[in-house]
């Protein structure tokens, strides 16, 4: 029973997935669309002009045989009338006798397999009554009462009707056409009677159906012909573009030198020949871009380290000046202090601008290691918390209740996360900043969203390019390079994960990060929205009271609530 049910199951997949298979072959395939719509529409302009042609040759056929039924009709009731006429029958013997010759003379001067019907009109009884003769009773009932009525009505005139006749009894569906004429007669003391021919059609039909036969076989050829040269065309067509198609596929993976070949001198020639010109000159143009951007990272690189050792000795000079700027004047000091700041600045770029290096050179390494991503989203928050005190800024941490352990480098992490927070804060202008991190059993995910100017569209498209500002007179207050949110993307792809940036006018930004759990997973989709569903939250009103008090304003301390305290949910 379970083999059964197994192969139903298995006959039942086939059978289901047989359709989409086909559907997809369809749409993938240009040859195979124009096939089969040369094929569907031969199809149905065979099948309209041979019911158009069946339909003129069925009514040609009928029409003359109709014609030739009522001349044979009614030239077989003038030679019937003309015998009751000269016969000096009187009685029923006679007249029976006379019925039977007329019958039979009829039967032999016209088409052999007719059939004939001599019946007595209804009305009073004439003086001599004589049976009814008829030829094949079984075909009687073809006589309808209707016919009947209009023959007896006729005076002299001839009625017909199409009938269906039986072909064999055994065959209670086999038919054949058929036409039942009728007209009336006058035989001496017997009275009004009458007289019917039934003159079967199968002749009519064995040449109908003959005709029919012959243009479906026809039909069947043209459309067998139609969708051959379609096909002949259509391969002609269709091949060079599978070609170019192919080629481009190579030329995307790296094989510059890839060409295709040219025949002839027609359009697809020229097709042929200008795609192996566009391929040529994007290998000259991506070669030379190889060797610009090899130029940069090795001047970058070299640059940066170059710049180390002089940098060495202007830190130890201006720490030695830092040692003494107590006894400095006031303009001597604060210029102590500020080559001291940029100093700081200027070793974080040259960090980032070798970090930036190692990236472009293929020699960023992932030292990752099992640990629980809290602990790694707790430091980061930390690091960050003395500047959003400074700024102003609330910061809310919303984490799993149970570990959530993800291979992950903690090193790199830590600094998207940094990056992502000290960004936040920066143009958060003393609003909230809340981290949410959200888990499931594929990707944990980190968002950091915070409330203040907002990000357009254009802006969330290049905000992890190099040196990209969203607005060039904001002033880095807290010392940015310029290479933080390009560098965290670049973390983020060496963990397999996506780092994404959401924002508009007003209403804040939302960056998040996610990352796979366990080496080697490929993500689908991330545990948290990218979209907030609380573009402005009722807190920030509350919260922007308190701003109006902050203490760089004059406002009372008391009333500030203490920033240092991370709030966890």
């Amino acid at each position: 029973m379970d083999r059964v049910s197994l192969v139903a199951r298995r006959v039942s997949r086939a059978v289901t997935r047989w359709p989409l298979r086909a559907v997809r072959r369809w749409r993938s395939s240009l040859q195979l669309r124009v096939l089969s719509t040369t094929m569907l529409l031969g199809l149905v302009a065979v099948a309209l002009i041979g019911t158009f042609l069946s339909q003129r040759i069925s009514e040609d056929l009928f029409e003359r045989r109709t014609a030739e039924v009522l001349q044979e009709a009614a030239r077989g009731t003038r030679q019937a009338q003309s015998n009751f006429d000269a016969s000096a029958a009187r009685t029923s013997a006679e007249i029976t006798e006379l019925f039977q010759y007329s019958v039979q003379q009829s039967l032999l001067s016209g088409s052999a397999d007719r059939s004939v019907f001599l019946l007595r009109s209804p009305g009073p009884l004439p003086p001599v009554v004589v049976n009814e003769f008829v030829t094949n009773e079984s075909l009687r009932s073809l006589i309808t009462p209707e016919l009947r009525g209009e023959t007896a009505e006729a005076e002299g005139g001839q009625r017909w009707q199409s009938v269906a006749i039986p072909r064999d009894p055994a065959e209670p569906g086999a038919v054949t056409a058929g036409i039942m004429v009728g007209s009336t007669v006058q035989v001496n003391v017997a009275g009004q009677y009458e007289l019917y021919f039934l003159f079967p059609l199968g002749a009519e039909q064995e040449v109908l159906g003959f005709v029919q036969r012959t243009m479906a076989i026809g039909g069947v050829f043209l459309v067998a012909l139609l969708v051959a040269m379609t096909w002949l065309v259509t391969s002609q067509t269709v091949r060079p573009v599978r070609t170019a198609a192919r080629v481009a596929e190579r030329l995307a993976d790296g094989h510059l030198t890839e060409r295709m070949h040219v025949r002839g001198q027609d359009e697809m020639a020229t097709l042929a020949r200008s795609f192996n010109e566009m391929a040529e000159s994007l290998q000259d143009q991506i070669e030379r871009m190889e060797q610009l951007s090899a130029l940069q990272r090795t001047f970058v690189s070299d640059v940066s380290h170059e710049l180390r050792t002089p940098m060495t000795t202007v830190r130890i000079a201006a720490e030695v000046i830092a040692a003494e700027r107590e006894d400095f004047p006031p303009a001597l000091r604060r210029s102590a202090e500020l080559l001291t700041t940029q100093l700081d600045r200027f070793e974080e770029l040259l960090a980032d601008l070798l970090e930036i290096s190692r990236f472009d050179a293929g020699a960023a390494v992932l030292d990752a290691e099992r640990r629980d991503v809290r602990d790694v989203v707790a430091s980061a928050v930390d690091t960050v918390s003395s500047l959003a005190q400074r700024r102003g800024s609330w910061l809310s941490v919303d984490v799993p209740e149970r570990a959530t352990h993800v291979d992950l480098d903690p090193r790199r992490v830590e600094r998207i996360l940094r990056n992502l927070l000290v960004n936040a804060i920066e143009h958060a202008d003393g609003t909230d900043v809340e981290v949410t991190v959200g888990v499931d059993e594929r990707a944990v995910a980190i968002c950091v969203r915070d409330y203040g100017v907002g990000l357009s569209q254009e802006a969330a498209e290049h905000v992890f390019d190099r040196f990209w500002r969203a607005d060039k007179a904001r002033a880095r207050t807290t010392g940015g390079t310029g290479l933080g949110l390009a560098i965290s993307l670049e973390d983020a792809h060496l963990h397999g994960g996506w780092l994404e940036a959401w924002g508009r006018p007003g209403l804040g930004a939302n960056f998040r990060l996610t990352l796979p759990r366990r080496a080697g997973i490929q993500l689908t989709e991330s545990p948290l929205l990218l979209v907030p569903d609380n573009p402005m939250p009722a807190a920030r009103a509350v919260h922007a009271e308190t701003q109006e008090a902050s203490p760089g304003r004059g406002a009372d301390p008391a009333a500030i609530p203490d920033l240092d305290r991370l709030e966890v949910r």
